[in-house]
Parts: C-alpha cells; sequence; structure tokens
C-alpha cells in the first residue's frame, strides 16, 4: 500500500517559526497509547517534503533515538524523503513497513517536551542570509547530502552520537531550505564531517 501526501515545500503561516510548528504538530499525536509514523505524518496535511523530512530528524535528535532501530526508521525516512525531493517528484511516498513503526505517545511527550527549547533556539536565530548556499545547484547539493545522512543512519545504530549528529545535520539542512538560510546549510556539512569522523575514532580506539 502506498501512502502519498501533495507536494509543497514550505509551512503554512503560523505563529511559531517553522522548526516549532512542526514540533506542535507532532505533539497533537502525543495523548494516543501509542502513534505510527503514518500518523504523524498524516498530521502535516499538505504540507510535505521538508517538515516531513524535519519532523524524522527532530525525532533523531530527540531522547527516542535510543529506542533501538529507531534512529535507523526515522533515518530511511530522511532517505527516502530526500531522494524523492532530489529527483523532483509531485508526491511523497514512504513504504509501509515505515510507515507501521510504532512509538508510545507517553514517550513521543516526553522526548518533544524536551526539544521545544531547541526548536525555539533554531527559529529565533534563522533568517535570510547567504542566499547562495540555497538556491539552484546548492539546494540540490543540500538534497543529496539529506539523502547520505539518513542513508548512514541505520549502519551507524551502534556508534554512539552519530546519528544524532547526523540528524541534527538534516534538521539545519531543512531549516535552511525553509528559511533561505545558508550559515546554517554551511553549518551542516562542518556537522556531517564531525560525524563521518565519530565511527573512525570508535574504531581507532578500539584498535588501539
Amino acid at each position: 500500500m502506498r501512502v502519498y501526501f501533495p507536494k509543497r515545500f514550505i509551512i503554512p503561516d503560523s505563529p511559531n517559526g517553522p522548526v516549532r510548528d512542526v514540533v506542535d504538530r507532532l505533539t497533537v499525536h502525543a495523548d494516543k497509547p501509542e502513534v505510527t509514523v503514518r500518523d504523524m505524518i498524516a498530521g502535516f496535511g499538505q504540507t510535505s517534503f521538508l517538515p516531513v523530512m524535519m519532523a524524522a530528524a527532530l525525532l533523531v535528535v530527540s531522547p527516542l533515538s535510543g529506542i533501538p532501530l529507531f534512529s535507523s526508521v526515522c533515518g530511511l525516512s530522511i532517505a527516502f524523503v530526500a531522494s524523492q525531493m532530489f529527483m523532483g517528484r509531485d508526491h511523497l511516498w514512504l513504504p509501509k513497513f515505515v510507515m507501521n513503526q510504532k512509538v508510545s505517545g507517553t514517550r513521543l511527550c516526553g522526548a518533544l517536551r524536551r526539544i521545544t527549547r531547541g526548536a525555539d533556539w533554531l527559529d529565533e536565530r534563522a533568517k535570510r542570509r547567504m542566499l547562495f548556499m540555497v538556491r539552484g545547484p546548492m539546494r540540490k547539493g543540500l538534497e543529496f547530502m539529506c539523502i547520505l545522512c539518513g542513508g548512514a543512519m541505520p549502519f551507524l545504530e551502534l556508534v554512539p552520537f552519530s546519528s544524532s549528529i547526523l540528524g541534527l545535520a538534516v534538521l539545519l539542512i531543512s531549516t535552511a531550505l525553509l528559511t533561505r538560510d545558508g550559515l546554517f546549510a554551511a553549518t551542516a556539512a562542518v556537522l556531517m564531517a564531525a560525524a563521518a569522523m565519530v565511527p573512525v575514532t570508535v574504531v581507532s580506539a578500539m584498535a588501539g
């Protein structure tokens, strides 16, 4: 079964910034005993690619990343969304096994409460700058970076902090594309480089 959502790249006007808006939309489902990925994505309605990718990235950097295989599911979601953005698809599709993944409403509520302040911090500092980083070929480059980040997460499941760093990079890229903040995009590139060094450092320490 395929689930499609109309293509939109911006979140409708909200009293909050785009990152906090995504957190608030996820929080709506936190009163349920169990929340599926399908529930969370459906809450965005017509706001599709970037908000959905941002939601997955937010969940990776939240305490929920401690749940076994949770980072892998979020990473695959990011990779699927980013690859469809990169290819210029008109509708978003996610596989059924991803859509049916569940998390308890209590854990989701607690995790979202912890990242609310960080979401507000990003919204307060995001602004239009370094526009060359989020336009034309550079935009495609950022989308490809998100594909790499999401695709790497399942392989880094057991490496401490690496998935969270990659999730933060995707979060910054999503925010950069929504707010046209090239500085956030550049920061994400630095974070990707840092994430690449984590497994190298861990392996070196184990070998030494």
